[in-house]
């Protein structure tokens, strides 16, 4: 393998930034916090007196599995098989420490439909078909076996500190109020699935659709499907030709995890 290639390449950042004040948290879940826990001195804060008990930083962070840019492990949403739920089985034994990193990178496929944002009536996620997906492989060439599919919705650029942040995920989740982002389809996991794409992207909350999330995680995730979700900058990519990266933290049984998403781009 020639390595070489990597020092000329380009790094592309495809993760969000994590804050409290930044829409990163699924609503309902752990809310994220990252807070001081040793500072260089003691000083006053905003929560009372930073202690210090030597010179140096630290601090500590809660977050959920799923919180800003992470992935969906089989065991998000397939139960073990000895608990005897529906759609129980052995993948609902794969938890995010025991998802091969080969799976959580490859040749990146960048697929867009911004098209479809704001399409959807308020609260509902308009679909990606998989005739979006033909439509663009009769232009681009068919997907290849092992190519990680990226979806560019765009809904990225409302991850934003403030008032604008609710059209990220609460406007579509919670009041309502606004459409949600597209999602693909139940039929189009299946197709990517049968064409050999082991990991599918979004530059958006959730592969899953606003009103009703689950019907795509189980028919991907029962597969064996690995999804990435909350990316962003994937207009900086080429359409195909950068080889995507996601590096999850190994968090012992975990349903998947947060972790740090890149491509390099030639």
């Amino acid at each position: 393998m020639d390595f070489s290639a990597l020092t000329s390449a380009r790094v592309v950042d495809l993760s969000v930034t994590l804050s409290e004040r930044l829409p990163g948290t699924w609503p309902g879940h752990m809310t994220f916090a990252h807070h001081n826990w040793n500072w260089f001195a003691e000083v006053d804060g905003p929560t009372g007196r930073t202690r210090s008990s030597a010179p140096y930083q630290t601090n500590f962070v809660v977050i959920d599995e799923h919180c800003g840019t992470h992935f969906d492990a089989p065991t998000h949403f397939v139960p073990p098989p000895d608990s005897g739920l529906p759609i129980a089985g052995p993948l609902g034994s794969e938890t995010g420490d025991l998802v091969p990193l080969d799976d959580l990178m490859g040749m990146a496929v960048v697929v867009d439909v911004g098209h479809l944002s704001d399409t959807g009536e308020p609260g509902v996620s308009p679909f990606i078909e998989p005739e979006h997906v033909q439509s663009f492989e009769e232009e681009h060439g068919e997907l290849r076996e092992g190519e990680v599919v990226l979806f560019k919705t765009r809904w990225d650029r409302y991850y934003v500190e403030g008032e604008p942040g609710e059209r990220y995920m609460s406007g579509s989740l919670v009041t309502g109020e606004h459409p949600g982002w597209p999602s693909p389809s139940p039929e189009t996991a299946v197709y990517l699935y049968e064409k050999g794409v082991t990991t599918i992207g979004i530059d958006a909350p959730s592969i899953g659709r606003a009103h009703d999330g689950v019907p795509v995680h189980q028919e991907g995730l029962g597969r064996g499907m690995r999804y990435v979700e909350i990316l962003t900058n994937l207009d900086e990519l080429p359409v195909r030709g950068s080889f995507f990266v996601f590096m999850p933290l190994k968090i012992s049984g975990s349903s998947g995890g947060p972790g740090r998403a890149m491509a390099f781009v030639p």
